[in-house]
């Protein structure tokens, strides 16, 4: 064997050496956060604020005996999901073994788990980079535990799984967005970058198979549309922060509990309200506008895409709960999984909004519903840093998408001439 082929294999063995220690690393890091974070909810320990667990041990649990019955909450206001949620309160049945919230806890952390797998794989392939996962093995106990007492890491799950399904099988992409949008409805935002009709096809059946067997076998499957109609400004909200201010200058408003969570009620409450929403029209605008005119599209471009439309819709909404961060690490963890991916600072800054939420809710949501200096500061930084990131990415993606005005295309060549035959 020579010399030189003899050094090939040594920098090979090194270096599979320190991607192993990495690979190492990742995981004893998720191993002890995620152990911190069972045992919080598990109430071995007690986190500062609110007790985040009881929307599992009292709502979901309710839930629970109402939808083994056979039917929706349809007298419960707070039942404000598309039908195939049912699917996750039902899933604790899978352990019987163990009580309900115990049990739900356990199949998050699996879900948690699952996710992890799918950016490790996905990460170690050529071009990618393992940032991807550590941004998830990191971002997630930010959160505190409350990204265990909420099924929304189960739906964030199914949004990695279709992202990184999306480059080479469009068709299981469409089928898990169909599906995980059905969960809760913003999964169906995927699509946005989604070039292959096949992926919008296998979305719109998946979807309507799922939505037809729930409304044939479950009476009240699309009650939710009604509930979330009625819903007002929550406390939380970046549109709330005008009715914070104005609490300190005479505003004749209430905090209450309202459709499931704690909302401003008063005057100018559905104007504000309203104009969310057409926020969030004007959001669906910029979207169709950027599709229209985007012209590059790259192997990240779909996961660049999810993340700045899922950022839009979530500073546009009347709600901004603390598990919705959930998501937008997830999509920020498949866009680092692409070293070409421009996502790097929108990705930091929600992390860091991540940090901030859990100082906010649960720890300091009393000086929320306040309205004291101290939660209108953390509210103002946790939404200013998500608004910034909303723009950042938005205007990278476009900048790496579509043309500039000063790009022209190439100039037609002209044919060859014709041989002729000499007479």
């Amino acid at each position: 064997m020579g010399p030189d082929r003899v050094g090939v294999r040594t920098v090979g063995v090194r270096t599979g050496v320190r991607v192993s220690g990495k690979i190492a690393g990742l995981l004893a890091t998720w191993c002890a956060t995620r152990l911190v974070l069972l045992l919080f909810v598990f109430g071995v320990y007690v986190f500062p604020g609110p007790d985040v667990t009881t929307d599992v041990s009292v709502i979901y649990q309710g839930w629970y005996e109402v939808l083994r019955q056979g039917t929706f909450p349809l007298a419960d206001v707070t039942w404000q999901y598309p039908p195939a949620a049912a699917l996750a309160i039902l899933s604790p049945a899978a352990l019987p073994f163990l009580s309900y919230p115990h049990a739900f806890f356990v199949l998050v952390c699996l879900a948690d788990l699952a996710v992890l797998a799918l950016l490790l794989h996905a990460g170690r392939r050529p071009g990618r980079s393992l940032r991807g996962v550590w941004t998830w093995v990191v971002g997630v106990p930010l959160l505190g535990p409350t990204v265990y007492a909420r099924y929304d890491l189960m739906v964030t799950a199914v949004a990695v799984a279709a992202l990184l399904a999306g480059i080479r099988r469009p068709r299981v992409m469409g089928a898990l967005v169909g599906f995980g949008a059905l969960l809760k409805v913003w999964p169906a935002l995927l699509l946005v970058g989604a070039t292959r009709l096949r992926a919008w096809a296998s979305a719109a059946v998946t979807a309507c198979g799922v939505a037809t067997a729930f409304a044939v076998s479950m009476p009240g499957a699309f009650a939710f549309l009604t509930f979330q109609r009625d819903r007002g400004t929550e406390v939380e909200s970046l549109g709330s922060l005008v009715f914070h201010v104005a609490r300190h200058h005479g505003w004749q408003g209430q905090v209450l509990l309202n459709y499931g969570s704690i909302e401003f009620v008063g005057p100018y409450v559905g104007l504000v309200s309203n104009v969310a929403m057409a926020l969030s029209g004007a959001a669906i605008g910029w979207l169709v506008l950027w599709r229209r005119r985007a012209s590059r599209f790259d192997a990240h471009t779909l996961a660049d895409a999810a993340l700045t439309a899922v950022l839009l819709f979530t500073v546009t909404s009347r709600v901004i709960s603390p598990q919705y961060l959930v998501w937008l690490i997830g999509l920020a963890a498949v866009c680092l999984c692409f070293r070409a991916s421009r996502m790097g600072a929108p990705a930091l800054m929600v992390l860091t909004a991540t940090l901030l939420t859990v100082l906010e809710f649960p720890i300091g949501f009393v000086h929320v519903v306040v309205s004291d200096t101290y939660g209108i500061t953390l509210l103002v930084l946790r939404n200013g840093l998500l608004v910034v990131a909303t723009l950042m990415a938005a205007r990278r993606l476009w900048r790496s998408t579509v043309p500039a005005a000063t790009e022209t295309p190439p100039a037609p060549q002209p044919a060859p001439a014709k041989e002729t035959s000499a007479s």
